[in-house]
């Protein structure tokens, strides 16, 4: 019997305030969805560094006139370096082969360039791709190195930009998480003063807090998770026509979101939804019923 009323108040409380609680599932919708947002882009900045890092390399470039003593010399200095996991040595023939390759959609540059006049180079993997200063510093003044190029330096300036679109994310699902709490807050007192002759006759027959605060929790708990089924159809939507859709030309660039992750983004947004809303709720409710 309690259960049953307790659902029905839950019911009509919903229905009696129904524009602001419109309001606060919208709010915890937004919220909700930026929450999963920024989880998502977090995840995926950490896989494309893994991924990037994985491949990256250190290209040595020598001297023009690099003596063979000196090239013989730097590569058994490099093939014993711990920081080291593989080294290739690249000589001027497949050096210009590899500049016919990366440059065969330009065949007048392509003409205009010699295999002569390209350097010789050794290609790095490193065992950890971060550790890329090391190198730099360790073999800049080694005889017969002209320089040295590192692909990490423009990986970081491009990971640079991910992570601030990470943190802009996460700015704004703690903004729109604030404004969730305090129209949260705001309706369960408007809810509450609604029924403040009900609540102050139950306090008189001796009604439990629980009891009492149990409907307004169930309807900001319902909110909640209201509102993190529709964020679940915002991250769908953003799954099909942005990532599936718009960006689907960038796949080969950026880390693809695939449908485990979106759903598996869901029961966490549904907890933190109906969490924060029943704490929130049952905050209120102590300091604005004092019971």
């Amino acid at each position: 019997m309690r259960v049953k009323y307790v659902l029905s108040e839950v019911l009509v409380g919903l229905w009696r305030n129904v524009t602001m609680t419109i309001a606060m599932i919208i709010t915890m919708a937004v919220s909700l969805t930026m929450l999963g947002v920024s989880g998502l882009v977090y995840n995926k900045v950490a896989d494309m560094k893994n991924l990037y890092f994985e491949n990256v390399e250190v290209s040595i470039f020598l001297e023009p006139e690099v003596a063979e003593e000196q090239r013989t010399a730097l590569d058994g200095q490099l093939r014993s370096d711990p920081l080291i996991r593989e080294v290739i040595y690249v000589d001027k023939t497949e050096a210009y082969e590899r500049f016919k390759d990366m440059y065969q959609d330009a065949p007048d540059l392509v003409s205009a360039v010699k295999p002569e006049q390209l350097p010789e180079s050794f290609r790095l993997r490193l065992v950890d791709p971060e550790q890329y200063r090391q190198i730099n510093e360790q073999y800049q003044s080694v005889d017969g190195v002209d320089q040295i190029v590192d692909q990490s330096r423009v990986l970081d300036k491009i990971f640079n930009l991910f992570t601030a679109g990470q943190n802009v994310a996460l700015v704004a699902a703690i903004a729109m998480a604030i404004a969730a709490l305090l129209l949260v807050a705001n309706t369960i007192q408007v809810a509450a003063y609604s029924k403040r002759r009900e609540v102050a006759v139950m306090k008189l027959v001796g009604a439990s807090n629980w009891f009492i605060q149990a409907p307004f929790v169930l309807e900001a708990v319902v909110a909640g998770l209201v509102g993190s089924i529709l964020g679940l159809g915002a991250l769908v939507g953003l799954k099909v026509f942005l990532f599936d859709g718009a960006l689907s030309t960038l796949q080969g660039l950026f880390s693809p979101v695939s449908w485990g992750e979106i759903f598996l983004t869901f029961p966490i947004m549904a907890g933190v939804g109906a969490l924060v809303s029943a704490v929130t709720a049952w905050v209120t409710l102590r300091f604005y019923l004092r019971v």
